[in-house]
């Protein structure tokens, strides 16, 4: 079993910067492809950003609507995931989650094995 725990969430004006954090704990392997999501109120989750290491080194995957701003990295030694967001914008709002799952197809079309609760960005115009 594994357990995803984010913190790092809050309010911040339009053009600044937050970054997220993701304690990984359990059973897990650093080969797993490793995510976030947010969700908009009123609006479907959807995924950010996805990170998956591998034997000829690290693939990454962004949202067109992220690109350029956000970045994922991770420091799966100390069981750490990570989501800097910089030039945010109001429409980044919402409830930000970690995901993790053994397979990069499962966790890019959102049918992650592992999720973490979430925790609330909100961007202020």
């Amino acid at each position: 079993q594994v357990e995803m725990v984010e913190s790092g969430g809050g309010v911040v004006q339009t053009g600044g910067s937050l970054r997220l954090s993701c304690t990984v704990s359990g059973k897990w392997n650093v080969d797993y492809a490793w995510g976030w999501f947010r969700q908009a109120p009123g609006k479907e989750r959807e995924g950010v950003a996805f990170l998956k290491e591998s034997w000829s080194g690290k693939v990454y995957r962004y949202d067109d609507s992220v690109r350029g701003r956000f970045t994922i990295s991770s420091d799966l030694a100390n069981g750490t995931l990570y989501l800097q967001m910089n030039s945010l914008k109001p429409e980044d709002t919402g409830s930000y989650y970690c995901a993790a799952d053994p397979q990069w197809v499962a966790l890019t079309t959102g049918s992650a094995k592992y999720w973490g609760q979430g925790t609330q960005v909100i961007v202020s115009s």
